[in-house]
C-alpha cells in the first residue's frame, strides 16, 4: 500500500513564513486572508493599512500566536499544525503592544531582555549567568539603550519603552523579528530615533528576516525590501517596496486620493487637496 498524501507540500527551508490561501475567522466575521505570501531569509517587510485590516491578526498568525481557520502555514520550514508554538518562540522575535502591556511596571530592564531567552515575562527565581547579561546588554547597546539596564519598565518613556521591547526581541538571536506598529505613540524626536536604529538593523545582512506593521509611510526605515498592503483584510498588492508603494496602491488601500513623496530613501504621504478648494491666505 503506498503512503498516504501529504496535508500539503513540503515545506521550503528557505522561507521563514509561507502561507498559501491562509484565513483567519472569528465569529463568522473573516478578520484577514485568503492570503499567499512568502518571506525569505534576507527581506524586510513593511505591512501597511488602516485600522481594521487585518495587520495585527496577519502578525499573530506569523507569530505562531494563532492557527488559521483555513488554508496553509508553514513556519521557519515546519507545518504550523506540527510545530509547536513554544519551540517556535526562541526563534521569532516579538514586539508588539500586547506584549508590552503585559510587562510588570517594577521589572528591571535587563531582567526583562534576559528573560526573553528562557520564553517568559517577568523574572521569579530564573538564574542567569554573566554570558545571558552581556548578550542583554549587548541588544540594548544596539538600540542605543544601555543606559536603561538598571531601570524600573515603568520609568521608562514610550520611547525607552519600544527600543527596550525590540532589545527583548533580539535577545534569542531570531530567525525572523514580528514588529507590530514600533512606532506608536512616540513623538517626532522619538519616532526618527526608531527609525534610524531600525534602518541599521534593517542593514545589517547578518540581521533576522524583519516584518514591521505601520499605518505611515514616513515610519519606513531605509533598508526596508518589500512591502504588503491590506484592506478590509485582504491583500490590495505586494511585492518589492519600490514597485509596490505609489499613490495608486495607497489610495485604493485607504480609500481617498493620496500624494506620495520621496527624499532620499523615505517616503511622506499627505491627502490630495480636493480640486477647486482655495488654500487659506496667511
Amino acid at each position: 500500500m503506498s503512503d498516504p498524501a501529504p496535508d500539503a507540500a513540503t515545506p521550503d527551508p528557505d522561507l521563514l513564513i509561507e502561507f498559501d490561501s491562509v484565513n483567519l475567522r472569528r465569529d463568522g466575521r473573516n478578520l484577514v486572508g485568503p492570503i499567499d505570501w512568502r518571506v525569505e531569509l534576507d527581506e524586510r517587510w513593511v505591512i501597511i493599512g488602516p485600522n481594521g485590516a487585518g495587520k495585527t491578526s496577519l502578525m499573530r498568525m506569523a507569530a505562531a500566536e494563532v492557527y488559521p481557520t483555513s488554508g496553509t502555514a508553514n513556519l521557519l520550514g515546519e507545518p504550523r499544525h506540527k510545530a509547536v508554538a513554544q519551540d517556535l518562540s526562541s526563534r521569532i522575535g516579538v514586539c508588539s503592544a500586547a506584549l508590552a502591556a503585559r510587562v510588570p511596571a517594577d521589572e528591571l530592564v535587563t531582567d526583562l531582555v534576559v528573560s526573553a531567552g528562557y520564553s517568559v515575562l517577568g523574572r521569579w527565581r530564573e538564574q542567569y549567568d554573566g554570558v545571558d547579561i552581556a548578550r542583554a546588554v549587548d541588544m540594548l547597546e544596539s538600540m542605543g539603550a544601555e543606559h536603561l539596564a538598571n531601570r524600573r519598565y515603568g520609568t521608562l518613556s514610550e520611547g525607552e519603552r519600544k527600543r527596550v521591547m525590540i532589545s527583548r526581541a533580539l535577545m534569542t538571536d531570531p530567525e525572523l523579528m514580528l514588529l507590530d506598529e514600533p512606532a506608536a505613540g512616540l513623538d517626532l524626536g522619538g519616532r526618527e530615533e526608531l527609525v534610524a536604529r531600525l534602518s541599521t538593523l534593517a542593514l545589517d545582512p547578518d540581521a533576522p528576516a524583519i516584518v514591521l506593521v505601520t499605518h505611515h509611510v514616513e515610519e519606513i526605515p531605509p533598508g526596508f525590501t518589500h512591502a504588503m498592503l491590506l484592506k478590509e483584510g485582504e491583500v490590495v498588492t505586494q511585492g518589492l517596496l519600490t514597485d509596490v508603494l505609489t499613490a495608486e496602491s495607497l489610495s485604493e488601500t485607504f480609500s481617498q486620493r493620496i500624494v506620495l513623496e520621496r527624499s532620499g530613501k523615505r517616503y511622506f504621504a499627505r491627502r490630495a487637496a480636493r480640486p477647486g478648494r482655495r488654500r487659506l491666505q496667511s
